[in-house]
Order: C-alpha cells, then sequence, then structure tokens
C-alpha cells in the first residue's frame, strides 16, 4: 500500500477534479503490476496495474488507494476489470466518498472476493485530502501555509527583502507543490513586496491553473502589479475589506480580477469555497499566516527551514499572543524531507 501510495503521487496535478490513486498487483509476495491514475479522463489506476500484470493476475491480491468505482465515467467502472482479472483478495486504503462511486467493496464481496478495508488510511487520505474535502467538509477550502523560515524564525530580512531565503531546489519544489491546489494565496504586504506572480511555473504544469487569491484588506494594491497581467486567463481574486475605497476596487475589477469583500479571513475562505475553491495554499505573509492559524483555520505546515540566521526582519508567524508552554497545542509532524544540498528542510505539520 505504501507503494501504491507512492504511485499515486505522481498524478499530482494533472487528475482534478479526479482523486490521486495508485494500484499495485502482488502475487505470492512478489509484485506483478502496478499503476497510477496518471491524467484525468484517462485510465484509472486499477486497470493499468492489471494490464501490467496480465495473465498471473488471476488468484492474486491488488492494492489500491480508493475504493474501486462501480460507474460508468469517461473510463469503465473498474470493478468489472477486477472481476474480469480473477483477483481473489482487494486491499483498500479508503473508501469513496462520491456517491456515484458507491458500492464497489460490496459488489466485490458479493462475488467472493476478500476485501481488507483501511490499511494506511490516515496516509493515503493526507495525500488524497483535496478530493476527499469535498464529500466531507466543502464549507470552506482545505488550508495549507507555506513558509521558508531563517533559523531564527523570520520570512524576510530587515529591509523586507526575502528573495531567496530558500534554495533553487526549494523553490522547485514549491512549484510543484502549488499545482495540486485549487488556489494560492498570499497578504497584499507580501505580493507587493515581492512582485509575486503566483503563478505555477515548474515540470508539473497543473490541468487547471489555481486561482491566485490575494488577501488585501486596505485595498493598496493597483492595477499595475504584475499579477493582473493575465487576469484574463489565470483567475485573480482579491479579499478587500469593507472600508477598501471603491474605485481601488474598480480599477481592479477592471483588469479582470474578481473582487471578494469580507472583513474576516473566515468569512472569506467560505466564499472562496462558495465560487468552487476547494483548496488554498497560502505562502504568507507573516500577518496572514498568524491571522489563519490563530483563528483555527489552517489545516496544514509547510515549512521550508533555512540554515541562516537574519538576526531581524519579518517574523513568519504574527498575531499569536503569548501562551504558556504548558497549553500550546503540539503539532503531528508528519513529513520532513531536505531540499537540495545547501541544509534547506522542508517540515509538514498537521494540528
Amino acid at each position: 500500500m505504501a507503494h501504491a501510495n507512492e504511485l499515486a503521487l505522481r498524478g499530482w496535478g494533472r487528475t482534478y477534479p479526479n482523486p490521486l490513486v495508485g494500484a499495485v498487483v502482488v502475487r505470492d509476495g512478489t509484485e506483478i503490476g502496478a499503476g497510477w491514475h496518471a491524467e484525468y479522463g484517462g485510465p484509472h489506476a486499477e486497470v493499468i496495474a492489471l494490464a501490467a500484470a496480465g495473465a498471473p493476475a488471476r488468484g492474486a491480491t491488488l492494492y489500491v488507494t480508493l475504493a474501486p468505482c462501480t460507474h460508468q465515467g469517461k473510463q469503465p467502472p473498474c470493478v468489472d476489470a477486477i472481476l474480469a482479472a480473477g483477483i481473489v483478495r482487494v486491499v483498500v486504503a479508503t473508501r469513496d466518498p462520491n456517491p456515484a462511486a458507491a458500492g464497489g467493496l460490496e459488489l466485490l464481496r458479493g462475488n467472493g472476493i476478500a476485501v481488507e478495508v483501511g490499511v494506511l488510511a490516515p496516509q493515503v487520505a493526507r495525500r488524497n485530502v483535496r478530493f476527499l474535502r469535498q464529500f466531507t467538509s466543502p464549507a470552506r477550502p482545505f488550508v495549507a501555509i507555506k513558509l521558508a523560515v531563517s533559523m531564527d524564525g523570520m520570512i524576510a530580512d530587515a529591509q523586507g527583502h526575502s528573495r531567496w531565503l530558500s534554495n533553487e531546489s526549494a523553490r522547485a519544489w514549491v512549484h510543484w507543490l502549488r499545482a495540486g491546489f485549487g488556489a494560492i494565496g498570499l497578504g497584499a504586504r507580501s505580493a507587493i513586496a515581492d512582485d509575486a506572480r503566483l503563478t505555477v511555473r515548474g515540470d508539473v504544469q497543473p490541468r487547471v491553473a489555481p486561482t491566485r487569491v490575494i488577501f488585501d484588506r486596505t485595498g493598496r494594491l493597483t492595477a499595475a502589479h504584475p499579477v493582473f497581467t493575465n487576469a484574463a486567463t489565470v483567475p485573480v481574486v482579491v479579499v478587500v475589506g469593507v472600508a477598501a475605497a471603491e474605485a481601488s476596487r474598480g480599477a481592479l475589477r477592471n483588469t479582470g480580477a474578481e473582487i471578494l469583500v469580507a472583513d474576516e479571513v473566515s468569512v472569506a475562505l467560505g466564499r472562496l469555497a462558495e465560487r468552487g475553491i476547494d483548496s488554498v495554499l497560502v505562502e504568507g505573509g507573516g500577518r496572514l499566516a498568524g491571522a489563519m492559524l490563530a483563528a483555527g483555520l489552517v489545516d496544514r505546515v509547510y515549512q521550508i527551514q533555512c540554515p541562516v540566521w537574519l538576526g531581524a526582519g519579518t517574523p513568519a508567524w504574527i498575531g499569536l499572543g503569548t501562551p504558556a508552554i504548558e497549553s500550546v497545542k503540539r503539532w503531528q509532524v508528519t513529513d520532513r524531507f531536505g531540499l537540495g544540498d545547501s541544509g534547506d528542510v522542508m517540515i509538514e505539520l498537521e494540528p
């Protein structure tokens, strides 16, 4: 199942709105076939894995990260392929919450196939959270915060410069990460300081480009900002406060951007969900990240720890108060790995 979960990730950014799915066929303890869902509308993981295994799949076990589907969509039902291949046991990590795909496990059991559910379920669900959340928590997007942080907790130096705190490998990984989200968010202060475009520029080009979201409560952005140069083709949403000047809003609308009015971050997220945004990768700044964390709106943190000390600058997390050590919530580290050869480390955390 761990291998199937790694294979599923190869569809990152390309399968939306379908899930990430990986599958492995095992016979007598040996893998004989594997596959993953690589592209929306393309063959499903189970079918690819079974085709790779061929005739030896008869009597084998199929490991798959999501319960096989029973409905005819852009591809035929995976359950039919499993029955035709002669698989005798199916091991599944998570059920499919999509009502249209329900009933696959029951159909397999009804045909005498042994079924096991729940193997590595938390690990698989973390990878597939964008798909799963649309059926379980659609009221607001899944929110992840990504920050590159110095050893002394800064995201920019004393002059406000953040380019480049992280190394080239870390920046390439961030572009890969962006490809799997419905939106990329940034505070107006950081957007202005970095001339941020918030586009995906890397090896994986997302099938659906993430919406760019700028949180600009006071209306400080101008239509000349680079993020608006292609607003007609890659959507831009600017969230402004009630007090933001109407003239400023109108100038931004003229660029092709959409304006949402909300004084509270929680309200803004709800309105983003209403317009179909299921996940947001927020890349700063410190005030926005701190406000979201303090409000309990953060579902995941990707913190790139950089081996430098800045001494002074912009803190990574602003506005968290002064909690005592014994009362603070300890988050769970769900992943960590090095990025490049200059010491940057990515730490993934969840509440």
